[in-house]
């Protein structure tokens, strides 16, 4: 999978430190046709929205958030038929923005 950076900028409400922040080919390509803007859902990955997922996958990245020994997993409907995935390592050493096609 090549993957190219996304600059992320400051955020002081951000809950954890992403690493360096990486998107797919797929996301990339969808940004240069101008159909994702993927920065506020990264914004929202890092201020703990973990937006589409279900209450025991939120408190599982609650719970990885406090011990910082699991990754930390979000999903967002960007669109009808468009999802996001964002996924930060156990280690918070490098955060994926990517499509679920290329999980």
């Amino acid at each position: 999978m090549a993957a190219q950076a996304l600059p992320i900028g400051q955020a002081s409400s951000r809950r954890f430190f992403p690493g360096e922040t990486v998107v797919t080919c797929g996301v990339d390509a969808l940004v240069q046709q101008g159909r994702l803007n993927p920065v506020p859902y990264l914004h929202r990955h890092l201020n703990g929205d973990w937006g589409d997922l279900d209450d025991y996958d939120k408190r599982q990245n609650d719970a990885a958030l406090e011990s910082g020994e699991d990754r930390l997993f979000s999903s967002y409907q960007v669109a009808p038929g468009l999802q996001l995935w964002i996924i930060t390592e156990w280690d918070r050493s490098v955060t994926t923005l990517l499509l679920p096609s290329e999980y």
